[in-house]
Parts: structure tokens; sequence; C-alpha cells
């Protein structure tokens, strides 16, 4: 008999996009952590018009519009950053918010834009745990070098607030990324983008992954979903063909938008989260933005409201 499901944390990235100043972002998040949200997420990506280079700096601006709330990333690309520097940024964060960051990092699906940098797209899984190993150490407080005779090594201040350091999620693509996450021993963040059944392939890898590298069963299991809710049949019916038709980053679109969204009145919502709750256990909840424009934004403000009514 499985242990039951503990209570759903709900999180959520801005739903209006149009303007990433600190007053919309700050004004979104105070709102969302009113309604009862307990995290606010920014991706990274480069080289766009709605591009989000430093995700960092834009929850700083965050932090001082909230009391509680957590402070998050959903795909802080750590094969784009000195190690040193990033766990200097990230405790940064962490202080000045006084201990409120979860940093969702990856890898970078983009092979533009690993190229852009001069990284070999063949090569970032290397480069994320070299990475990643070297912040763990940095913020435990021991000497760090990023030469291979050890030269030049530093001690990373400020530490986080956060001990031995914030929550590191790893957001991941493919069975190498899934095998990489689970050895490591970490949280796998599960794709917007993917489907529930691609998602339940993907956890029981991922969990046999943990148990082939001795590490206890995870029990913290975020879900990152675009999550719409209407009371309006015309707004869902024509959001769902839409959808349905939408190129997504990973160069194909599932047949129908509800094998990837969840999506509909407040009732089917609620029922569709239940089952991905039994299915894949999951912990957290992100809500992601649609990927389409032209909903009013007082709509999306509405779903974002009924969304923190159903727990």
């Amino acid at each position: 008999m499985s242990a039951p499901l503990p209570a759903l944390e709900l999180g959520l990235t801005p739903w209006d996009f149009s303007s990433l100043t600190a007053s919309s972002l700050a004004a979104q998040a105070a709102y969302a952590e009113s309604l009862g949200y307990r995290s606010f997420w920014l991706p990274e990506n480069h080289f766009n018009p709605h591009a989000i280079p430093d995700p960092l700096m834009l929850l700083a601006a965050v932090a001082a519009s909230t009391r509680d709330m957590r402070l998050a990333t959903t795909s802080y690309l750590l094969p784009l950053r000195n190690p040193l520097l990033a766990a200097e940024q990230v405790a940064v964060l962490d202080r000045l918010s006084e201990g409120r960051v979860i940093l969702g990092v990856g890898r970078g699906y983009s092979r533009e834009t690993l190229n852009a940098f001069a990284i070999d797209p063949g090569e970032k899984r290397e480069l994320f745990e070299w990475a990643y190993l070297r912040m763990l150490s940095a913020w435990r407080g021991e000497a760090v070098s990023l030469h291979a005779d050890g030269s030049a090594a530093v001690t990373v201040m400020p530490r986080p607030v956060q001990q031995p350091h914030p929550p590191v999620w790893v957001a991941a693509f493919g069975p190498k990324a899934l095998a990489q996450v689970g050895r490591l021993g970490l949280p796998y963040l599960a794709s917007p983008i993917e489907t529930l059944a691609e998602l339940a392939s993907n956890f029981a890898r991922y969990d046999a992954a943990l148990a082939a590298a001795g590490h206890p069963p995870m029990t913290v299991r975020p879900v990152m979903r675009t999550v719409f809710v209407s009371d309006s049949q015309a707004t869902l019916n024509t959001l769902r063909e839409r959808l349905s038709h939408l190129a997504l980053p990973t160069g194909h679109a599932p047949a129908l938008a509800d094998e990837w969204a969840i999506i509909g009145d407040r009732y089917e919502v609620r029922d569709k989260i239940a089952v991905y709750r039994e299915t894949l256990r999951m912990s957290h909840l992100v809500v992601t933005r649609l990927r389409v424009e032209g909903v009013p934004s007082d709509g999306l403000r509405e779903s974002v409201t009924a969304i923190a009514g159903l727990g």
C-alpha cells in the first residue's frame, strides 16, 4: 500500500510576460502570494525577443514585494556559467530574500544557444556536473579551484542562508539526463511540454536511477504544467485548438492539448490535477504561462485566482 500523498504545493510563473519590469513582476508575485501560491518561477532563455538571460536579477526585484514566497528558477543553465560566480550570485539572492531560493537548474536543450556560448552540445552533461559539484563545495565553505592543478583556490563568500545550500532541482529531458539526475540524488523537475504518459515513463526511469545509485525514494516530485481555468466553453475550445497546433521547443507537439496541458472548467482542472497526483505522486505543481497570444489579461488573472481555490 503506497504512502498517502502530502498536501500539494502550488507555484507559478508570471502569467503576463508582456512587461518584465520590476513593477510588473512584483505585482504579479504579490498577488499570487496573497492567493496562497508558495513559489514564483522564472525561466532562463537567450537570444529571442522575450529573452530572460538573468532570472536571478529579476527574482531579486520580486523579493522586495513578497514575504514568504519561494523565489525559483525553472532552468538556470549551469554549463553557461563560471561555477564560482554562479555560487556567489545564488548565495546573494538567498541572503537578499532571507533564505527563499529554489534553484531549478538545467543543461540547455538549444544547440544554437550552446554553440553561441562556445559550448559543445555533446559536453553539456559533463559541464553541468562539473559546475554543480564545484558550486556545492563553494556553498559548504570549502576552497575551490577551477584549475586542473588545484591552483588559485578560493573560498566563496557570502554563503547562502539555507544550509548547506538552497534546494537544487533539475529540469531534464531524455534518458541520459534522467539517469544523471537520479545518480546525483536530486529532485527531477518535470517539463511542461511532455505528455502525462511521457512523464510517467520519465519518473519510472528516474526512480530506477535513484535506487541504482543507493538513494532513498524522492518525495519532492515537482511538475511544471500549462494550466488554465475558464467557465467559457468557447474559450476553452479555441484554446485547445490553438495549443494542439503549437510548435513546442522540443520540435514536436502532441496531437491533443489535453495530453500536455491542464485546461477546463474548475471541476475538470481539479480532477485532472488529481490524476497527475496519483499517476506521478506529484508534490509540487508549477503553473506555467500559456504559450499562445491573445488571451485577455483579465482572463489569465481570473484563471490564476481559480486555480488557487482548487486546493
